[in-house]
């Protein structure tokens, strides 16, 4: 038998060749383009994370050194007084200034209703920086003879970034330094105890808006202005927070979830979204209600309920 010789490829050959090469790339090109929106959607979840986390455990640290008080101090037995600003305060749906003094000059919010947390402690050591075991939220240490603050709030970055800031009071003057960037809300709420005499746990968990507003609710003793700031401080329900709440939304820096469905954040739950959210802006967000560049992004909720370890008289 003579063999066949092959001497070339037919034109319908050549066209079925070349569609079949077409399709296994194509087919290649999207295997490619989803392993690398399934890598970049892994490595934002992973940042997310960490900078969650990490936001996390610094507010931890702070609000467990609030309201410490030195005991090892010469004075320490006088220390305690009744009149003294509240240790812990906080303000809803507001920004503030970086430089000026604790939480004053307050400003609109920059990002979905976020609070003011501020935090006050005694400083522990000698020395301008004391022995570094009382430290700001940016990790500065605080001698025994000042008191630290450590302010957290949410601010705006100069290319728009809305970040969480850690404020303090430096040897000079206040300073802020970012904690984590990609903010969509920071919210605070603040545990009381309500008990008489107090036991120390919390009994109802509300905003600053409705503590000030029991506030306002006080029968103060007074024969002026100052006598009556003096009994508010005595009264005042910010010394009766026994816990803090705080809930934290954080998006990623690209557009990873493509035609994806919008997700809706209840940051203290659904139950108190439905009751309160309507006056507690940002307590629920939606990606439907945010700009088009920030949609189809990463996005993880963190939450943390901590309790304080010194009473905050």
């Amino acid at each position: 038998m003579t063999p066949v010789r092959q001497l070339g490829l037919t034109m319908v050959e050549l066209m079925v060749a070349l569609t079949v090469g077409l399709l296994v790339l194509l087919l290649a090109a999207g295997m490619l383009i989803s392993a690398n929106r399934g890598h970049a959607a892994q490595e934002d979840a992973a940042r997310l994370d960490d900078s969650g986390r990490f936001a996390l455990e610094t507010i931890a640290r702070a609000v467990r050194q609030t309201a410490y008080v030195n005991w090892d101090r010469a004075d320490a037995g006088i220390a305690y007084d009744p009149t003294a600003p509240a240790r812990v305060v906080g303000l809803d749906n507001r920004s503030l200034v970086k430089t000026a003094d604790f939480i004053s000059d307050p400003r609109p919010d920059v990002a979905n209703g976020s609070d003011v947390l501020a935090l006050r402690f005694a400083g522990a050591g000698p020395g301008p920086d004391g022995d570094a075991s009382m430290t700001s939220c940016a990790g500065f240490g605080v001698s025994e003879l000042e008191e630290g603050w450590s302010i957290f709030y949410v601010g705006r970055s100069a290319t728009g970034d809305t970040e969480l800031r850690c404020k303090y009071r430096g040897s000079s003057s206040w300073g802020a330094d970012a904690i984590v960037g990609g903010v969509d809300s920071f919210q605070v709420l603040y545990g009381l105890d309500t008990d008489v005499p107090a036991d120390g746990l919390a009994n109802l968990f509300i905003n600053a808006t409705v503590v000030e507003a029991l506030d306002d609710g006080l029968a103060l003793e007074g024969a002026n202005e100052a006598e009556l700031e003096l009994d508010l401080r005595r009264k005042t329900h910010w010394k009766r927070v026994a816990s803090i709440k705080v809930g934290l939304v954080l998006h990623g820096a690209k557009r990873v979830r493509f035609n994806a469905q919008p997700i809706v954040f209840d940051v203290f739950g659904p139950v108190y979204a439905d009751a309160l959210g309507d006056d507690d802006p940002g307590t629920r967000i939606g990606e439907s209600d945010m700009p088009g560049s920030l949609r189809e992004r990463e996005r993880r909720l963190f939450s943390s309920t901590i309790m304080l370890r010194n009473p905050p008289r």
